[in-house]
């Protein structure tokens, strides 16, 4: 250590010794670097939403809620609807196909059934329950008809022995039966059995159920 002018002027060396002992070499390199230190640990800080804004979303969820239910009850008053007009309509179409069934039936009697000594009623009776082209075709046909029934001295009874519905609607059934004739004129005195399968369409005019058509398949 030297003195100048009073004032201590300390070398690098004499510094390093003042620090303590641990004085580098020369050419060897002194660790200043801060210590590691462990990291402090970061606490998450939860932000809860305002209470304004809780209320806005709790709101809109039970709006869609609300919106929800109400088109599950539209969709079942909508179904249900569907199904009662389905159901009514079947009901409809029941109700038309046993009473054309019925009608069918007594009209099939009525049309196999001829006495040549009543033939006046018998034809009334026959036209009374035909309409359209059935109706028409009879009329034009009755006069010869009548004049081979009175030559004949025939005589019919038609039985229905069973029927059935092909199709049906509101309006129009088709029914098919099957019908047994027993017949007796001049030329067979002895009754013989005819068996016969018809097809009968039958429309609703004017609320009564009438034979528009008539087919021996």
């Amino acid at each position: 250590m030297s003195k100048s002018s009073g004032t201590a002027t300390v070398t690098p060396e004499e510094r390093w010794t003042l620090m303590g002992d641990d004085v580098p070499e020369v050419g060897e390199e002194r660790d200043i670097s801060t210590p590691d230190t462990e990291a402090a640990p970061v606490e998450e800080t939860v932000v809860e939403d305002p209470p304004s804004t809780r209320w806005w979303t709790g709101t809109r969820a039970r709006r869609g809620a609300v919106l929800l239910l109400a088109l599950v009850a539209v969709a079942a008053i909508v179904c249900a609807a569907v199904m009662g007009w389905k159901l009514q309509q079947q009901n409809s179409i029941d109700d038309a196909a046993d009473q054309a069934e019925q009608a069918a039936r007594a009209y099939a009697v009525a049309l196999t059934s001829v006495s040549s000594d009543n033939l006046d009623q018998n034809f009334a009776d026959v036209l009374g329950g035909a309409t359209g082209e059935f109706k028409d075709m009879y009329s034009q046909s009755s006069g010869q008809l009548r004049q081979l029934l009175v030559d004949n001295k025939a005589t019919a009874q038609g039985t229905v022995i069973d029927s059935g519905i092909k199709s049906a609607s509101p309006s129009k059934v088709e029914v098919l039966l099957f019908v047994d004739q027993t017949v007796t004129n001049t030329a067979t005195p002895d009754p013989r059995v005819d068996r016969s399968r018809v097809v009968m369409t039958m429309e609703k005019i004017d609320g009564r159920w009438l034979a528009a058509k008539v087919d021996l398949p």
